[in-house]
Protein backbone atom coordinates (compact mmCIF):
# COMPACT_ATOMS: atom_id res chain seq x y z
CA UNK A 1 0.00 0.00 0.00
CA UNK A 2 1.51 3.53 -1.06
CA UNK A 3 -0.15 5.01 1.94
CA UNK A 4 2.05 4.41 5.34
CA UNK A 5 -0.45 4.19 7.95
CA UNK A 6 0.62 2.92 11.33
CA UNK A 7 -3.37 3.07 12.86
CA UNK A 8 -3.03 6.11 14.76
CA UNK A 9 -5.31 9.24 14.13
CA UNK A 10 -3.94 10.78 11.59
CA UNK A 11 -4.95 8.03 9.63
CA UNK A 12 -8.27 8.91 8.65
CA UNK A 13 -7.34 12.51 7.61
CA UNK A 14 -5.31 10.95 5.49
CA UNK A 15 -7.37 8.23 3.63
CA UNK A 16 -9.94 10.79 3.36
CA UNK A 17 -7.84 12.77 1.94
CA UNK A 18 -6.71 9.84 -0.60
CA UNK A 19 -9.94 8.73 -1.52
CA UNK A 20 -10.62 12.92 -2.23
CA UNK A 21 -7.80 12.87 -4.82
CA UNK A 22 -8.72 9.64 -6.42
CA UNK A 23 -12.27 10.60 -7.08
CA UNK A 24 -10.76 13.64 -8.08
CA UNK A 25 -8.54 11.71 -10.76
CA UNK A 26 -10.77 9.46 -11.96
CA UNK A 27 -13.07 12.84 -13.08
CA UNK A 28 -10.14 14.28 -14.36
CA UNK A 29 -9.05 11.07 -16.81
CA UNK A 30 -12.46 9.38 -17.40
CA UNK A 31 -10.65 5.87 -17.49
CA UNK A 32 -12.49 3.12 -19.63
CA UNK A 33 -13.27 -0.26 -17.57
CA UNK A 34 -14.51 -3.06 -19.46
CA UNK A 35 -16.95 -5.12 -17.72
CA UNK A 36 -17.33 -8.85 -18.48
CA UNK A 37 -20.48 -8.82 -16.14
CA UNK A 38 -24.13 -9.68 -14.93
CA UNK A 39 -26.26 -8.78 -18.00
CA UNK A 40 -28.65 -7.78 -15.31
CA UNK A 41 -26.73 -5.42 -14.21
CA UNK A 42 -24.82 -4.15 -17.13
CA UNK A 43 -26.98 -1.13 -17.82
CA UNK A 44 -27.17 0.27 -14.01
CA UNK A 45 -23.18 -0.71 -13.63
CA UNK A 46 -22.82 1.42 -16.80
CA UNK A 47 -24.45 4.93 -15.77
CA UNK A 48 -23.11 4.32 -12.66
CA UNK A 49 -19.59 4.28 -13.95
CA UNK A 50 -20.55 7.29 -16.53
CA UNK A 51 -22.29 9.09 -13.23
CA UNK A 52 -18.75 9.02 -11.26
CA UNK A 53 -16.59 9.98 -14.61
CA UNK A 54 -15.78 6.66 -16.45
CA UNK A 55 -16.35 5.25 -19.59
CA UNK A 56 -17.86 1.88 -18.99
CA UNK A 57 -17.88 -0.64 -22.04
CA UNK A 58 -19.71 -3.81 -21.93
CA UNK A 59 -18.73 -6.30 -24.99
CA UNK A 60 -18.82 -10.26 -23.73
CA UNK A 61 -18.53 -11.87 -27.55
CA UNK A 62 -15.07 -13.77 -27.75
CA UNK A 63 -14.89 -12.28 -31.26
CA UNK A 64 -13.85 -8.58 -30.11
CA UNK A 65 -13.30 -9.04 -26.21
CA UNK A 66 -9.42 -8.96 -26.77
CA UNK A 67 -9.85 -5.56 -28.67
CA UNK A 68 -12.02 -3.68 -25.76
CA UNK A 69 -10.01 -4.86 -22.94
CA UNK A 70 -6.50 -3.91 -24.57
CA UNK A 71 -7.79 -0.07 -24.60
CA UNK A 72 -9.28 -0.42 -21.26
CA UNK A 73 -7.48 0.89 -17.86
CA UNK A 74 -9.20 -1.91 -16.15
CA UNK A 75 -10.98 -5.02 -16.21
CA UNK A 76 -14.23 -6.39 -14.32
CA UNK A 77 -14.73 -9.76 -14.32
CA UNK A 78 -17.80 -10.83 -12.62
CA UNK A 79 -19.52 -14.42 -12.63
CA UNK A 80 -23.15 -13.06 -12.45
CA UNK A 81 -24.36 -14.45 -15.75
CA UNK A 82 -22.20 -17.69 -16.83
CA UNK A 83 -23.67 -18.24 -20.12
CA UNK A 84 -22.33 -19.70 -23.06
CA UNK A 85 -20.46 -16.48 -24.66
CA UNK A 86 -19.53 -15.28 -21.27
CA UNK A 87 -17.67 -18.31 -20.62
CA UNK A 88 -16.00 -18.29 -23.84
CA UNK A 89 -14.93 -14.44 -23.28
CA UNK A 90 -13.60 -14.95 -19.84
CA UNK A 91 -10.05 -17.03 -20.94
CA UNK A 92 -9.43 -13.98 -23.82
CA UNK A 93 -10.24 -11.18 -21.64
CA UNK A 94 -7.83 -12.56 -18.74
CA UNK A 95 -5.19 -13.23 -21.24
CA UNK A 96 -5.32 -9.49 -23.07
CA UNK A 97 -5.48 -7.89 -19.65
CA UNK A 98 -2.26 -9.63 -18.87
CA UNK A 99 -0.68 -9.00 -22.02
CA UNK A 100 -1.58 -5.00 -21.89
CA UNK A 101 -1.01 -4.98 -17.96
CA UNK A 102 -4.28 -4.06 -17.23
CA UNK A 103 -5.52 -4.83 -13.71
CA UNK A 104 -8.64 -6.96 -12.83
CA UNK A 105 -11.22 -6.87 -10.38
CA UNK A 106 -13.06 -10.15 -9.46
CA UNK A 107 -16.41 -10.44 -8.15
CA UNK A 108 -17.11 -13.87 -7.89
CA UNK A 109 -21.04 -13.40 -7.75
CA UNK A 110 -23.22 -16.33 -6.21
CA UNK A 111 -20.39 -18.73 -5.40
CA UNK A 112 -22.13 -20.06 -2.67
CA UNK A 113 -24.91 -20.70 -4.44
CA UNK A 114 -23.06 -23.15 -7.80
CA UNK A 115 -20.48 -25.39 -7.23
CA UNK A 116 -19.41 -25.03 -11.29
CA UNK A 117 -19.16 -21.31 -10.53
CA UNK A 118 -17.39 -21.97 -7.04
CA UNK A 119 -14.88 -23.80 -9.30
CA UNK A 120 -14.63 -22.02 -11.76
CA UNK A 121 -13.67 -18.54 -9.20
CA UNK A 122 -10.66 -20.54 -7.89
CA UNK A 123 -9.39 -21.41 -11.33
CA UNK A 124 -9.63 -17.44 -11.64
CA UNK A 125 -7.80 -16.86 -8.52
CA UNK A 126 -5.09 -18.49 -9.82
CA UNK A 127 -4.80 -15.52 -12.41
CA UNK A 128 -4.13 -13.34 -9.63
CA UNK A 129 -6.88 -10.50 -9.71
CA UNK A 130 -5.55 -6.93 -7.69
CA UNK A 131 -8.81 -7.37 -6.06
CA UNK A 132 -11.58 -9.53 -5.07
CA UNK A 133 -15.00 -8.12 -4.05
CA UNK A 134 -17.57 -10.02 -2.30
CA UNK A 135 -20.19 -10.25 0.50
CA UNK A 136 -19.79 -12.37 3.55
CA UNK A 137 -21.73 -15.57 1.78
CA UNK A 138 -19.37 -15.38 -0.69
CA UNK A 139 -16.61 -15.33 0.69
CA UNK A 140 -17.13 -18.30 3.03
CA UNK A 141 -18.02 -20.24 -0.14
CA UNK A 142 -14.33 -18.95 -1.80
CA UNK A 143 -12.29 -19.23 1.31
CA UNK A 144 -13.72 -21.88 3.54
CA UNK A 145 -13.85 -19.20 6.00
CA UNK A 146 -16.27 -17.27 7.86
CA UNK A 147 -16.45 -13.70 6.88
CA UNK A 148 -14.90 -12.17 9.57
CA UNK A 149 -11.93 -9.69 9.46
CA UNK A 150 -9.13 -11.17 10.73
CA UNK A 151 -10.28 -13.65 8.05
CA UNK A 152 -10.34 -11.51 5.47
CA UNK A 153 -6.84 -10.26 6.04
CA UNK A 154 -5.38 -13.71 6.32
CA UNK A 155 -6.96 -14.99 3.01
CA UNK A 156 -5.73 -11.77 1.28
CA UNK A 157 -2.53 -12.38 2.61
CA UNK A 158 -2.28 -15.63 1.31
CA UNK A 159 -3.88 -15.17 -2.17
CA UNK A 160 -1.15 -11.99 -2.27
CA UNK A 161 -4.39 -9.62 -3.09
CA UNK A 162 -6.42 -7.31 -1.58
CA UNK A 163 -9.92 -8.48 -0.58
CA UNK A 164 -13.35 -5.87 -0.59
CA UNK A 165 -15.62 -7.50 1.68
CA UNK A 166 -18.75 -5.97 1.74
CA UNK A 167 -21.97 -5.81 4.05
CA UNK A 168 -23.27 -3.79 6.94
CA UNK A 169 -19.75 -2.25 7.32
CA UNK A 170 -17.42 -2.93 4.26
CA UNK A 171 -13.85 -4.16 5.02
CA UNK A 172 -10.53 -3.76 2.90
CA UNK A 173 -7.43 -5.75 3.56
CA UNK A 174 -4.22 -6.39 1.39
CA UNK A 175 -3.17 -9.19 4.37
CA UNK A 176 -1.35 -6.50 6.55
CA UNK A 177 -3.20 -3.60 6.73
CA UNK A 178 -7.26 -3.24 7.76
CA UNK A 179 -9.60 -0.79 6.89
CA UNK A 180 -12.97 -0.52 7.61
CA UNK A 181 -15.28 2.05 5.70
CA UNK A 182 -18.61 2.09 7.39
CA UNK A 183 -20.85 4.56 4.79
CA UNK A 184 -24.22 3.71 2.92
CA UNK A 185 -28.19 3.23 3.37
CA UNK A 186 -30.09 -0.36 3.81
CA UNK A 187 -31.52 0.86 0.38
CA UNK A 188 -28.63 0.04 -1.29
CA UNK A 189 -29.33 -3.66 -0.52
CA UNK A 190 -32.94 -3.25 -2.57
CA UNK A 191 -31.57 -2.12 -5.77
CA UNK A 192 -30.54 -4.81 -8.26
CA UNK A 193 -27.21 -4.51 -9.30
CA UNK A 194 -26.01 -2.50 -6.73
CA UNK A 195 -23.24 -4.80 -5.83
CA UNK A 196 -21.81 -5.75 -9.20
CA UNK A 197 -21.80 -2.29 -10.11
CA UNK A 198 -19.38 -1.09 -6.67
CA UNK A 199 -16.82 -3.41 -8.29
CA UNK A 200 -16.94 -2.13 -11.65
CA UNK A 201 -16.80 1.72 -9.43
CA UNK A 202 -13.48 -0.03 -7.56
CA UNK A 203 -11.89 -0.54 -10.75
CA UNK A 204 -12.78 2.69 -11.94
CA UNK A 205 -10.45 3.37 -9.50
CA UNK A 206 -7.80 1.04 -9.74
CA UNK A 207 -7.31 2.49 -13.24
CA UNK A 208 -6.28 5.95 -11.82
CA UNK A 209 -4.79 5.61 -8.91
CA UNK A 210 -3.13 2.17 -9.30
CA UNK A 211 -3.09 0.90 -5.35
CA UNK A 212 -5.33 -2.04 -5.30
CA UNK A 213 -6.00 -1.27 -1.43
CA UNK A 214 -6.23 2.53 -1.70
CA UNK A 215 -8.85 1.68 -5.01
CA UNK A 216 -11.09 -0.87 -3.03
CA UNK A 217 -11.21 1.85 -0.10
CA UNK A 218 -12.08 5.21 -2.22
CA UNK A 219 -14.65 2.82 -4.27
CA UNK A 220 -16.79 1.47 -1.85
CA UNK A 221 -16.45 5.23 0.21
CA UNK A 222 -17.71 7.12 -2.41
CA UNK A 223 -20.65 4.96 -3.56
CA UNK A 224 -21.38 4.48 0.46
CA UNK A 225 -20.97 8.22 0.75
CA UNK A 226 -23.78 8.67 -2.86
CA UNK A 227 -25.86 6.17 -1.33
CA UNK A 228 -26.55 8.23 2.47
CA UNK A 229 -26.97 11.71 -0.10
CA UNK A 230 -29.73 9.43 -2.43
CA UNK A 231 -31.43 8.29 0.63
CA UNK A 232 -32.17 11.47 2.17
CA UNK A 233 -34.67 12.50 -0.95
CA UNK A 234 -35.61 8.64 -1.85
CA UNK A 235 -39.22 7.85 -1.63
CA UNK A 236 -38.09 3.53 -1.88
CA UNK A 237 -36.16 1.69 -4.10
CA UNK A 238 -37.11 3.51 -7.53
CA UNK A 239 -36.39 6.72 -6.75
CA UNK A 240 -33.07 5.68 -4.71
CA UNK A 241 -32.04 3.57 -7.55
CA UNK A 242 -31.78 7.18 -9.90
CA UNK A 243 -30.60 9.59 -7.41
CA UNK A 244 -27.71 7.04 -6.16
CA UNK A 245 -26.74 8.14 -9.80
CA UNK A 246 -27.58 11.97 -9.43
CA UNK A 247 -25.49 11.71 -6.22
CA UNK A 248 -22.59 9.74 -7.43
CA UNK A 249 -22.24 12.79 -9.89
CA UNK A 250 -22.19 15.58 -7.88
CA UNK A 251 -20.10 14.36 -5.24
CA UNK A 252 -17.63 16.68 -4.30
CA UNK A 253 -14.72 17.38 -2.23
CA UNK A 254 -16.57 18.44 0.38
CA UNK A 255 -19.24 15.78 0.77
CA UNK A 256 -16.28 13.32 0.64
CA UNK A 257 -14.31 14.90 3.42
CA UNK A 258 -17.63 15.33 5.83
CA UNK A 259 -19.48 12.18 4.85
CA UNK A 260 -16.34 9.64 4.22
CA UNK A 261 -15.99 6.78 7.64
CA UNK A 262 -13.13 4.99 7.87
CA UNK A 263 -10.84 3.22 10.44
CA UNK A 264 -7.43 2.04 10.15
CA UNK A 265 -5.83 -1.04 11.89
CA UNK A 266 -1.85 -2.37 11.07
CA UNK A 267 -1.26 -6.02 12.15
Amino acid sequence: MHLPLDGGGEDVLRLTEEIVTIFQELRHRKPRVHCLTNSVAQAFTANLLLAAGAIPSMSASPEEIENFVGRASALLVNLGTLDAERRAALPLALGAAAKARVPVVLDPVFVDSSPPRLALAHQLMEQAPAIIRLNGSEFQALAGLSPMPANARDFAKAKHGVVALTGAGDIVSDGETMIRIRNGHVLMTQVTGMGCASGALIAAHLAVCGDPMLAAVSGLAALGVAGEIAAETARGPGSFAAGILDALYGLDQEALEERAHVETEVA
